[in-house]
């Protein structure tokens, strides 16, 4: 389907004492990678600055669903 948006969340990292998961979007032909919790989008190829923001905004109105995303993720089971 045209301008459908997957998105995927990466299992909790740990640097510093500090959690923090990977967030991508992707429509097939343009991806950005984002961190959560700071929400904010650190990789971009392709989407327009408006839709960098919507991404952005995105995240911290998911935020407390994404977190359950990345926690829930066991990376054993994703082998």
């Amino acid at each position: 389907m045209e301008n459908e948006l997957n998105m995927t969340v990466s299992a909790v990292c740990v640097k510093d004492g500090k959690q923090y998961a990977f967030v991508s979007f992707t429509d097939g032909k343009r991806m950005a990678e984002g961190k959560i919790p700071d929400c904010k989008i650190l990789s971009n190829t392709g989407f327009e600055t408006h839709e960098v923001e919507q991404q952005e905004r995105y995240m911290k109105r998911e935020l407390t669903s994404l977190k359950k995303m990345a926690a829930g993720i066991r990376l054993l089971d994703a082998l």
